[in-house]
């Protein structure tokens, strides 16, 4: 499926995981460790943004960030351009450091914070960094250290998380570490990598999904639904697209949303999948609007990228 847009919202929490370009590592020293929370702990506090959990593993970083004031995706350029440059010039290297794409997650914080603040801190301890719990108790650089008072990160959000558990803080502290071992017996969570799931109201039975979302129900369409009204590029409407596309090949939209399966329909379909794509369209918004699910609109998107250059005036439209 083509990639589709990030979802930069404030007040939203998202889980943020940075990755070294073919898997390579980004950090080689404490001296790299160092730099990079020095730069992190500045942006939180002069941007207003709240962290409430982080983990540095050798090839790869997790962040579990509310922004306020500004997006996101600028946070994030100011955070890794600024590093990536001191980095190069510390190890005498040129050229990129970081994969082209960061993850975001966006979450349901209701549902997960204290599972993905868990999962996050566990990080350094399931990947080996450390050995024990009473390692990662005082390792550095992560921010479980930090909820017990072993090391500093002006700028996370220790309140907000132990308030959680407790509203003194020693006895948050005690039920957090519970918290945390119980984690380690209950073994790595594949539920928390990001898969929100609803179900299309044009189709009850259909369960659709979007990996840029942590969540259920009302919450992932909530997210969807305000995206959709604020992305901004987009050239042309879903709807816009639709009527153009069944005008063109002569298609009612009866027979659009019909489980029919006759080949100037299945083209439509095809057409109108590609095209949404490529105007930044979210895969559950189209699979929604044409009834149909979301591995569906993959494989019509991809049929829809050869058909529509037999329509030049669709095309023109996209491009």
């Amino acid at each position: 499926m083509p990639r589709s847009a990030r979802i930069d919202i404030p007040n939203i929490l998202q889980h943020v995981i940075v990755r070294g370009i073919e898997k390579r590592d980004i950090f080689t020293s404490d001296d790299d460790r160092h730099d990079f929370v020095t730069r992190f702990s500045y942006l939180l506090e002069s941007t207003g943004t709240e962290c409430l959990a982080w983990a540095l593993l050798s090839n790869h970083i997790h962040l579990l960030l509310r922004v306020k004031d500004i997006p996101l995706s600028k946070f994030m350029r100011r955070l890794l351009t600024g590093y990536a440059v001191t980095f190069n010039l510390r190890h005498n290297r040129s050229g990129h450091l970081f994969q082209n794409r960061y993850k975001s997650i966006v979450c349901d914080e209701e549902e997960y914070l204290l599972e993905l603040v868990r999962y996050i801190h566990l990080n350094p301890l399931r990947a080996g960094v450390v050995e024990t719990l009473e390692d990662l108790d005082r390792y550095p650089w992560c921010g479980h250290s930090v909820l017990l008072a072993k090391s500093k990160l002006p700028g996370q959000a220790k309140a907000e998380v132990l308030l959680r558990f407790a509203k003194t803080v020693d006895v948050a502290r005690r039920r957090y570490c519970s918290f945390i071992r119980d984690g380690i017996a209950l073994g790595r969570s594949d539920k928390l990598v990001g898969i929100g799931t609803f179900r299309g109201n044009l189709a009850p039975d259909n369960e659709l999904k979007d990996s840029r979302v942590l969540g259920k129900g009302d919450f992932v369409e909530q997210i969807i639904r305000h995206t959709e009204e604020i992305l901004p590029g987009r050239k042309i409407s879903l709807e816009s697209i639709i009527e153009s596309t069944l005008e063109t090949l002569e298609v009612t939209e009866t027979e659009l949303l019909s489980l029919t399966r006759q080949l100037r329909v299945a083209n439509a379909r095809g057409i109108i999948c590609h095209m949404a794509f490529k105007t930044g369209h979210s895969g559950v918004a189209i699979a929604r609007r044409l009834n149909i699910t979301g591995s569906g609109v993959t494989v019509a998107s991809r049929r829809g990228r050869e058909l529509i250059k037999n329509y030049p005036e669709l095309a023109a439209i996209v491009d």
